[in-house]
């Protein structure tokens, strides 16, 4: 396929879009990014800011479904729901509570682990063209735990360790000897060394975006309206013009279902909404990122300070920020660090996590457009997956052969 000068328009600027639009240049495609805001405005700012490679096991276990309503009813729990949201949020329960089995838990933590364990080379192929030396750290990550739901948490260590992934099991001495400043409310914990982080996800991101506009990348800040269709080509409106393209690639987070939806495609998306503060000057607490597991709180060194996020609320892209759930989680890194206690916070943020029941991203053609194809869905993996989800996208629409087998992610698993 001769790609040079062939035109391709990308609907969202965040980790997906860009990464996507760099491997696409290096295949020699002449690609415009759409998004109604600046790139790196919504969750690739927001995030945790972490590289899991290790993170292939995902919600949908089977122990979930009994813990299920003790979170939710829970208010200091790491699950939530806007009850104004609930209705609206059955169906996808109902797939989801399909997929809360051992046989769908594992086939999608094998096909997690496929694409995350080239997560990292996939970064390095984008990373050796920019300057990472003051945003990306190697210093692995550390999660822990208390002593409940403790056959689950051998559960997952005995998976990862039949998968492969390289992890170090932690006593409480050893939790704090790493990171001494943690609370002792620890049972037990787990080391994984070859996780990175990043100490600024917008900035990283915005670099990479940099490298794209210097290679040639278009961007139109411009809210996309629809898509349609003229002698098989898409064609992307927007509230101030139309561009005709030979492919289109919808990867917009959370926000891509409008636009699935009308092209004849109900996937079942939805959001996971997710919150972070910052603590400032106080990074000299912590030599990496931890993750508290039971309470779904995740601390990360970065350079706006120690960036606490985490929680999981259901609530749709509409309704506003929760203060209950900031609070939870401005709570949860007290008790993680008690040193916080008393520290004023700031930037408090809401974000959209893209998530379909399987808990597998959606990658790949779409079901009745050729030239049109997707990558999200990531849930909490959109960072991690950004540049592995780009080169898998970019090589199926170059029409490239893959060793990979990619059937898990296609949108056509949902009209079975």
């Amino acid at each position: 396929m001769n790609n040079k000068n062939l035109k391709i328009g990308i609907i969202g600027a965040g980790i997906q879009g860009v990464c996507s639009g760099l491997f696409l240049q290096k295949k020699g495609f002449d690609i415009t990014l759409f998004d109604r805001e600046e790139p790196g405005s919504f969750a690739s700012y927001g995030n945790a800011g972490h590289f899991s490679l290790y993170a292939s096991i995902q919600l949908n276990r089977p122990d979930v479904l009994k813990d299920v309503p003790k979170m939710l009813l829970s208010t200091n729990g790491p699950l939530a729901i806007k009850w104004n949201y609930f209705l609206k949020m059955i169906p996808w329960f109902i797939k989801f509570i399909k997929n809360c089995n051992s046989k769908s838990m594992m086939h999608t933590t094998k096909n997690m682990h496929q694409i995350l364990d080239l997560s990292l080379s996939s970064y390095d192929e984008l990373f050796k063209d920019i300057d990472t030396s003051d945003l990306v750290e190697s210093r692995g990550i550390i999660y822990f735990w208390n002593n409940e739901n403790l056959k689950i948490r051998e559960m997952e260590m005995k998976i990862r360790d039949e998968l492969g992934v390289k992890q170090q099991a932690l006593k409480p001495h050893e939790i704090h000897d790493l990171e001494p400043n943690i609370n002792k409310i620890y049972h037990g914990g787990v080391f994984y060394p070859n996780a990175k982080h990043t100490t600024n996800p917008r900035k990283l991101l915005l670099r990479l975006f940099d490298l794209f506009k210097k290679n040639g990348g278009k961007f139109e800040k411009q809210n996309v309206q629809d898509i349609s269709f003229s002698e098989g080509q898409p064609i992307i409106k927007t509230e101030k013009d139309s561009y005709k393209f030979e492919k289109a690639l919808i990867a917009c987070g959370a926000f891509s279902k409008k636009l699935t939806d009308q092209v004849g495609e109900k996937i079942p998306l939805d959001t996971e909404r997710g919150y972070h503060v910052h603590f400032e000057n106080m990074t000299h607490l912590l030599s990496r990122p931890v993750i508290y597991l039971n309470k779904a709180t995740a601390i990360t060194p970065m350079q706006q300070g120690l960036r606490v996020a985490g929680t999981v609320e259901f609530g749709g892209l509409e309704n506003p920020p929760s203060k209950k759930r900031i609070q939870n989680i401005i709570n949860n890194a007290k008790t993680m660090l008690p040193q916080l206690e008393g520290k004023k916070h700031s930037d408090e943020w809401l974000g959209f996590r893209p998530t379909v029941p399987d808990y597998l991203p959606v990658i790949g053609a779409s079901k009745n457009y050729k030239n049109l194809f997707y990558s999200f869905g990531h849930q909490h993996l959109g960072w991690t997956l950004g540049a592995i989800s780009g080169k898998i996208v970019s090589g199926l629409m170059a029409e490239e052969n893959t060793n990979l087998d990619l059937s898990a992610y296609s949108s056509q698993r949902f009209s079975t």
